[in-house]
């Protein structure tokens, strides 16, 4: 009779689940969203509270999403909440320069009227992205156990056991790392990973502008690193500018008086007269690309998995990505009546994704090791590179498809199709 009672609480804090997730980010929501419309039930874990993951205030946070991304939040039934938030990118152009001297005259000029889908991708702010995904999460009846986070968990040959930080313990077939680059999921799971630090840091926020943006985003390369200014509805635009982190850190400190002082000789007077319109944010940049994606009952996704620099702003289109091929793996496997957490059907996800993340890394780390520095060679070098490609439509149009997201073997989400 003494063991009566602990062993009736054990059995009341157990909880039996399909999938767990650890981490409520966006690509932790997106996935949660995607397997509980396949029919899973999912339990997302997230430490934040849900009060703390989403907000109608604008604090100067957007994501450039691509058209593979917008697919997959139309498939899921999202989209059509955010599409009138969204600001259409219908141009992009590439320079580079110094700051202070302007961009050089070589130029790469992207034109959405180049392919057939239509914009090249989409600003969404965080304001209306996240909201709608958690508004998608609960009417689809996602179980959310938000405030907590996971502490261990032990896989075997039926399941896996998650053990959250108040004791609760979860069974499940597969547990998902989508708990970003310092996963605890993937370090637990002795995945080890591949980083390294670039010594920038990324300085985010968002701008009010005189002269109206044109429906263009503008990537100027300088020594230090890019300046990447993106339109957001309105006469507004998002700004992530790299920096050597020291420097960085002290525009930071700066008032936003100075703050702007420091900006506006980079930004150029093309847009007029500019303003701060929003909360000012930095972030380290580097690579870290985790050795393997899987592991006993395990998957990684997102940060979780692999994190590049943002000089191609294709940091969550990979995630989104990552969310697409594993709904599609799990549902498949389902389907067939395997079991969705053993090895052999999550290493179809790896391979699936891993190739298409090296490469995104690779290419992200080389364009950022050409282009800041103030090398005289390697700047001919690369105004050569950016003057031949503006000339030759067929590479042209490669790179446009690659930035939007339509190549290579696409899930169905991300062609817009449902599981």
């Amino acid at each position: 009779m003494d063991n009566a009672a602990p062993l009736s609480i054990v059995r009341r804090m157990e909880t039996e689940t399909d999938i767990v997730i650890a981490g409520g980010g966006l690509n932790g929501c997106t996935l949660a969203l995607a397997l509980a419309s396949a029919g899973f039930q999912v339990t997302l874990v997230d430490p934040l509270a849900k009060s703390a993951r989403g907000g109608d205030a604008f604090d100067g946070r957007s994501y450039a999403l691509s058209i593979a991304s917008t697919r997959v939040l139309s498939a899921l039934g999202v989209w059509s909440a955010l599409k009138a938030e969204a600001q259409p990118i219908l141009d992009i152009k590439v320079t580079d320069g110094r700051a202070g001297e302007g961009p050089s005259p070589f130029m790469l000029e992207f034109d959405h009227a180049e392919i057939e889908e239509g914009p090249m991708g989409h600003m969404v702010e965080d304001r209306h992205l996240r909201p709608a995904l958690l508004d998608a999460l609960d009417a689809a009846g996602v179980t959310q156990l938000d405030g907590r986070s996971v502490q261990a968990e032990t896989p075997g040959m039926s399941g896996i056991t998650v053990t959250l930080e108040d004791g609760q313990t979860l069974s499940a077939a597969l547990l998902v790392g989508a708990d970003g680059k310092k996963s605890g999921v993937a370090r637990r799971a002795g995945i080890r990973r591949m980083e390294w630090s670039y010594d920038q840091t990324a300085l985010v926020c968002a701008i009010a502008h005189e002269k109206p943006h044109e429906s263009t985003a503008h990537q100027f390369f300088m020594p230090p690193g890019p300046l990447a200014i993106l339109p957001l509805k309105g006469n507004r635009a998002s700004i992530v500018w790299t920096e050597e982190t020291s420097r960085a850190a002290e525009i930071q400190a700066m008032d936003d008086a100075s703050y702007l002082d420091v900006l506006r000789p980079r930004f150029g007077d093309f847009l007029g007269e500019i303003s701060l319109a929003g909360a000012r944010f930095t972030y380290p940049l580097g690579l870290s690309l985790a050795e393997r994606f899987v592991s006993e009952r395990i998957a990684l996704l997102g940060d979780a998995a692999h994190a590049v620099h943002p000089i191609a702003g294709q940091g969550l289109n990979a995630g989104l990505k990552d969310v697409a091929a594993l709904a599609e793996v799990v549902t498949d496997a389902r389907r067939r009546g395997e079991d969705i957490g053993q090895t052999d059907v999550l290493e179809r996800y790896q391979r699936w994704r891993r190739f298409d993340t090296a490469s995104l890394a690779l290419a992200t780390d080389t364009f950022n090791r050409l282009f800041s520095n103030d090398n005289s060679a390697l700047r001919l070098i690369r105004d050569i590179g950016l003057g031949v490609t503006n000339a030759l439509p067929g590479l042209r149009r490669s790179f446009i498809r690659e930035a939007a997201g339509l190549t290579g073997d696409l899930p169905r989400l991300a062609r817009g199709k449902t599981l």
